[in-house]
């Protein structure tokens, strides 16, 4: 049977993969359009995600709906998920073994959708791609990773505590268009192996 999202689901509901599935209410597969141009990849579920079932639902979801808006997009376009898909208890910080416990599901979802761009919003989803790499040095800046852009921004959450990174999250999402126009431009003719080369992205990364 092929693989699909609505599988993917339905396999995250029931996950006992890690020990976060006993504080869950709801799990929190992720949602959007299954033809998404840019997927958002968050951190993990918080208290209103956890009860409802859906990503970014909260305030950080209504600031997240903003920025979209703000660029002429809506929820239903993009595909929004998180690197893990249950709260982690008060709300704390993904732990490495939980993060790899989900990324079965994460790496379904990438494959599936095959977005454009991949924006991670948070310093552990930034982590799959850049791992020694800091949010406050690359955030807002695409590198190809295997052939696909990834852009790091700050979360949500973080700009609405601290409301001095809010300038910096709204100018990283108007840099957004631009960079779904450059990944269609380079899918259409053939990539160079040299654009597709993951070893000429963490060069890059090591300049910063």
């Amino acid at each position: 049977m092929p693989d699909s999202l609505e599988q993917i689901a339905a396999e995250v509901a029931v996950c006992t993969r890690c020990p976060l599935h006993r504080g869950r209410t709801k799990a929190v597969p992720g949602e959007g359009s299954p033809n998404a141009d840019i997927m958002f990849i968050g951190e993990g579920p918080g208290y209103h995600e956890d009860r409802q079932g859906r990503p970014f639902v909260g305030a950080s979801g209504s600031f997240l709906t903003e920025m979209l808006e703000g660029i002429g997009l809506r929820r239903e376009d993009v595909f929004i998920a998180n690197v893990v898909k249950c709260r982690p208890p008060g709300n704390r910080d993904p732990e490495p073994h939980e993060i790899q416990a989900c990324s079965v599901y994460l790496d379904r979802q990438i494959a599936l959708i095959d977005p454009k761009v991949i924006v991670t919003l948070g310093r552990f989803s930034m982590a799959k791609w850049f791992p020694t790499a800091r949010i406050s040095r690359i955030h807002g800046q695409a590198r190809k990773v295997n052939g696909r852009l990834i852009v790091p921004f700050f979360h949500p959450a973080a700009a609405l505590h601290q409301p001095t990174l809010r300038q910096a999250v709204e100018e990283d999402f108007r840099k957004l268009p631009g960079y779904v126009a450059q990944a269609l431009a380079e899918r259409e003719p053939d990539t160079t192996e040299e654009d597709d080369s993951p070893g000429e992205t963490f060069e890059q990364l090591s300049l910063f």
